[in-house]
């Protein structure tokens, strides 16, 4: 299990978003220093149990303060609020191939719950017809979804009308990947086929480039911000993945692909940043820990085709991944060791690579069920409702779009209103 101060840690950077929503600066300052105060608070060597007396206390303060948040990470989430713990920084921590101390007293393994899927939209809906009057109902007047949105109105943030502005640093490349930062509405990276990453920020203008992120020999065709986003990992068609800090831009580690394989996709594992997940042109999915540059034991599996797209659950126990041959599987993902086990495959369709996988949960009365936003080259996008524990799909609507080749990435918008999810 992950420190105390760490899942602290990852309660404050989930909802750091709702602080200040003028003034995206201060944010960023307030979760570092946070971080900074909470590891050396950690070695003063306060009694476990005060420490989770803290957690739970300050999961409480802040769900009553801001209401609860638009993903949960199970039904209990709820009522406890979110409790995710992170590792965001690359203190040398547990090895989880090597130490069998990983498996915990007795060789102990952490499951997934029977059920835990089907109940959870029961249980959404529960919370929907017994919540108590005066409770927070996440509607256009949410104030979570106002807070992300700055406080102005919903209809204002939904209006994408007109160019707010034209970044032209790799105008001679394709960009596989845009992605903002987590809640930081300001801050976005971009990655290009031309070997480099482009750290931007929007306020204050006029937007500006940062800076640029060198080293990869060839392009690079994906990277993920850590939690509190002081990390970046990328994957290269060089088949290396490298490490980056976002405050100077510095490449902290590379890690070559354990096949020597281009890397063509990532993703952080969402409750232990120390690990991240890659997939290669060889077919293979791995698990890498980045603290310590090697494969975990157990951590990897085959798909049927190259590894296009990657996307954890919010609990992290589960792990979808889409090929170019337009299947789409599921992996059991073992909190204690990082092992996969390969649990169930969809054939979205015969031959249509899957360009992207976006995962979602949401408590929210237009939405109740986990869903799976999923891009495949046949021209439509398509929403899967998560049915079980084991990560089943089954499809709830097709939209059209115009892909046959490209590969077109789609992901759920971060605000949560009427009249149900938006991508």
């Amino acid at each position: 299990m992950a420190a105390v101060w760490q899942q602290v840690l990852a309660v404050d950077a989930r909802y750091n978003a709702y602080r200040t929503p003028t003034f995206p600066q201060f944010r960023t300052q307030y979760i570092r220093r946070r971080s900074q105060l909470l590891r050396e608070n950690a070695k003063a060597g306060h009694p476990p149990a005060l420490r989770r007396q803290y957690l739970r206390l300050r999961g409480q303060l802040l769900g009553q303060r801001y209401g609860p948040l638009s993903e949960p990470g199970s039904a209990r989430a709820y009522s406890n609020s979110i409790v995710r713990s992170s590792r965001t920084t690359l203190d040398r921590m547990e090895d989880f191939e090597d130490d069998p101390r990983a498996l915990g007293a007795r060789g102990h393994r952490r499951s997934v719950s029977r059920g835990s899927y089907q109940l959870q939209a029961q249980m959404n809906r529960a919370v929907y017809e017994d919540r108590p009057p005066g409770s927070v109902v996440p509607t256009s007047a949410a104030e979570a979804s106002r807070a992300m949105a700055g406080d102005t109105s919903l209809s204002e943030n939904y209006a994408f009308a007109g160019m707010y502005h034209v970044f032209d640093q790799h105008v001679d490349e394709a960009v596989p990947r845009v992605r903002f930062a987590n809640d930081d509405r300001h801050r976005l990276a971009c990655c290009s086929l031309d070997g480099s990453i482009s750290l931007c920020q929007l306020v204050p203008a006029p937007p500006t480039v940062l800076r640029v992120l060198r080293g990869h020999t060839r392009g690079v065709s994906d990277f993920a911000w850590s939690l509190s986003n002081d990390i970046l990992v990328s994957t290269s068609l060089d088949a290396t993945m490298r490490i980056w800090a976002s405050e100077d831009g510095r490449c902290i580690r590379e890690i070559p692909d354990p096949d020597g394989a281009e890397l063509l996709c990532c993703t952080f594992q969402p409750v232990n940043n120390n690990l991240t997940v890659v997939g290669n042109a060889k077919h293979n999915v791995h698990v890498m820990n980045i603290s310590t540059g090697k494969k975990v034991k157990g951590g990897s599996s085959k798909l049927t085709g190259r590894v296009l797209a990657l996307s954890f659950d919010a609990p992290g126990r589960l792990l979808w991944a889409g090929d170019d041959r337009g299947s789409v599987f599921s992996f059991l993902f073992d909190m204690a060791t990082g092992k996969l086990t390969k649990a169930k495959r969809l054939v979205v369709h015969e031959g249509s690579p899957v360009t992207s996988i976006s995962a979602r949960s949401w408590v929210s009365r237009e939405a109740r069920d986990p869903s799976l936003l999923i891009n495949a080259c046949l021209s439509k996008l398509l929403l899967y409702r998560v049915v079980d524990n084991e990560g089943t799909l089954q499809l709830k609507r097709s939209f059209p779009i115009e892909q046959s080749s490209h590969p077109v990435r789609s992901i759920f918008c971060p605000l949560m209103s009427s009249p149900g999810p938006v991508w």
